[in-house]
């Protein structure tokens, strides 16, 4: 098969920066080199890489958005372009990217006291510390404002209880940004330790998607956090919103390396099986699928882009990003159906990456907000009336 290009049909390479273009470049050689020859066994075997983060600290895809602390501080088409190749390997590997730069050192960034700055942010772009988002509850996943955790206060702190789930990153974590009521009902933020008495983490097995992929349960019981880990500059679901705007942003990109992999993957194939004494390419139903592919990826790329640019201008709204991230996930859910599709059975097994892209979308299009709670997110801007409640 041949190796992996990218599609690019209308030209968008124009629009790229030299320095985005090499940045693009670094990573999607990072990932042939590094993940593609060994993701499989990872997924198989239900585990993280963690021997990679020094390598992706090292070229700087941790808060690589972020300006200082030890940051690269690229501009958003860069960032962007880095979580596309990183998902274009592996949902799981973008996921803890994501997870680590745009929900914890964002939150912190953002958030938190110049001191708490200082300690947590250049330790972990260098990833020499992870950190972890702990908002989701078992019982509190698109409402968070039901969340349960509580945070006490007590003397010169706070006492956490409560229980997070689905945390990606959560027991490799040194710090988790965990979201808590305090007793008059106000959401605010803590940064809980790994190692602090009555924290602790398991991780949740039997996943058939997103296998390459730490994911937890935080518990915390009775965890005293003392004041000085308290995020003082925000209230409310405003803070874990906007941390997950971040996030998703990415998350638009990242659906877009996926995507892309499975387009190569069928296209590539398709010339190359032959049924028929011709090759699958030469059927049209086989091109009205790879057409309908190219398109979504490529008005998916515009979006993006188009989303970036707002994003650095200091201009994106919230909603954009809904309407984008629930777009670009969707299609490519159904572009990795549609592959599979075109490769028949070989499209169940690990010998091709589209079974693994398609199981993983399944969780894509469903974190950081569900394509049910984007279209609705998008609906109350459209119309003025919230159907959500």
């Amino acid at each position: 098969m041949a190796p992996f290009t990218g599609l690019d049909y209308y030209d968008l390479d124009e629009l790229l920066s030299d320095e985005e273009k090499l940045t693009r470049k670094t990573v999607r050689d990072f990932v042939e080199r590094e993940v593609v020859p060994n993701v499989e066994a990872h997924h198989a075997r239900e585990e993280f890489p963690r021997h990679l983060i020094p390598k992706m600290a090292e070229l700087g895809m941790f808060g690589a958005n972020l300006k200082g602390y030890g940051c690269a501080g690229m501009n958003n088409v860069a960032y962007g372009l880095i979580m596309q190749e990183l998902e274009r390997g592996d949902s799981g590997l973008r996921s803890m990217a994501s997870v680590q730069g745009s929900l914890a050192m964002y939150a912190i960034y953002a958030f938190g006291t110049e001191a708490q700055k200082e300690r947590w942010l250049p330790p972990m772009a260098r990833g020499e510390a992870i950190g972890c988002f702990g908002l989701t509850e078992p019982d509190h996943g698109s409402d968070p404002g039901g969340m349960e955790t509580r945070a006490r206060a007590d003397g010169s702190g706070y006492i956490l209880s409560g229980v997070k789930r689905w945390i990606t990153n959560g027991s490799i974590s040194d710090v988790a940004v965990v979201w808590a009521k305090t007793d008059d009902g106000v959401i605010r933020g803590f940064l809980v330790e790994m190692g602090m008495p009555g924290y602790s983490t398991s991780d949740i097995k039997g996943k058939f998607s997103l296998r390459a992929s730490i994911t937890s349960e935080l518990v915390l019981e009775d965890v005293r956090v003392p004041r000085e880990n308290l995020l003082p500059e925000v209230t409310g679901l405003k803070g874990p919103f906007s941390c997950l705007s971040q996030a998703r942003y990415g998350i638009v990109w990242g659906a877009l390396g996926a995507a892309m992999g499975c387009f190569h993957t069928a296209l590539e194939y398709a010339k190359e099986r032959k049924q028929f004494d011709r090759p699958l390419a030469g059927y049209q139903l086989v091109q009205q699928k790879l057409v309908h592919m190219a398109n979504e990826i490529t008005k998916g790329q515009l979006l993006a882009y188009r989303l970036a640019q707002l994003k650095d201008a200091g201009r994106v709204r919230p909603q954009q990003i809904s309407l984008a991230k629930r777009n670009n996930v969707g299609q490519a859910l159904e572009i990795a159906r549609m592959a599979r599709d075109i490769l028949g059975a070989n499209g169940i097994v690990n010998e091709y990456p589209v079974i693994r892209h398609m199981m993983n979308l399944e969780t894509v299009n469903t974190y950081e907000g569900t394509y049910d709670m984007h279209t609705l997110i998008v609906g109350r801007d459209l119309t003025g009336e919230d159907a959500i409640r």
